[in-house]
């Protein structure tokens, strides 16, 4: 278990943790079912930044891209990466081969920027009119990991035999991934189930960019449900 928590914060924060003694699919599956615990400091950084936001009496809006950056900076834009270069790679063209040409590149196009910023908007725009419920807006960043564990389910292949994301694909059982559409709100299960069932339509599997997309595409639709609600 010490592995799969230095896997899961060395992989999903910018906090400083020995390597890995030894890193097979049991650890990998571990480190994801603990990504939801191992991101609290994430968490924390937002629900810190949404605070001082209120007590400096900044606009909600200029609170709410400041808590996207601090986020952003505490993962190391690991999934902003990956939403940008899972857009490119879609759109980019209908070959599969193209396709995972185009994310692999690691370059940001038009589709991708664009995702991005809009993204990063709803977020930004969410966060900030979630400025007097810190706890719920760290509760739904750490939430959000979640969907990691519906784009690991063993019933989903990997598109590729190579990259950062292959190690955890197919580790995490049905019977775990499923109440992850329950834990994400079934608004933001149905979106990173449209995700993953449409990058394995397209690509033959996810991908880490596509784990990447789905973390930051649940924690838009989330934020957004929860403005709704409150």
């Amino acid at each position: 278990m010490p592995d799969a928590w230095r896997l899961a914060v060395g992989t999903l924060t910018a906090v400083p943790v020995a390597a890995p003694r030894q890193v097979d699919r049991t650890t990998a599956r571990n480190a994801l079912l603990l990504a939801p615990l191992a991101v609290l400091p994430l968490g924390i950084i937002v629900a810190a930044v949404l605070i001082l936001g209120r007590t400096a009496d900044l606009p909600p809006l200029a609170t709410g891209f400041l808590a996207v950056g601090g986020l952003a900076l505490g993962s190391r834009g690991l999934h902003w990466d990956g939403l940008s270069d899972t857009v490119d790679g879609l759109t980019a063209s209908y070959d599969r081969e193209r396709a995972l040409a185009v994310m692999k590149t690691g370059t940001s196009g038009p589709a991708g920027v664009l995702a991005t910023v809009v993204v990063a908007g709803v977020q930004a725009a969410a966060f900030g009119a979630l400025t007097d419920e810190v706890v719920i807006a760290g509760t739904l960043v750490c939430l959000s990991r979640c969907a990691l564990w519906i784009a690991c389910c063993t019933r989903v292949p990997a598109a590729r035999p190579d990259g950062l994301g292959v190690g955890f694909t197919a580790t995490v059982p049905v019977l775990v991934a499923a109440p992850a559409v329950l834990l994400l709100g079934v608004t933001g299960g149905l979106v990173v189930l449209a995700l993953v069932a449409h990058a394995v339509r397209r690509l033959g599997g996810v991908t880490g960019d596509v784990m990447g997309a789905a973390v930051e595409l649940a924690l838009a639709t989330m934020l957004v449900s929860a403005v709704a609600v409150l």
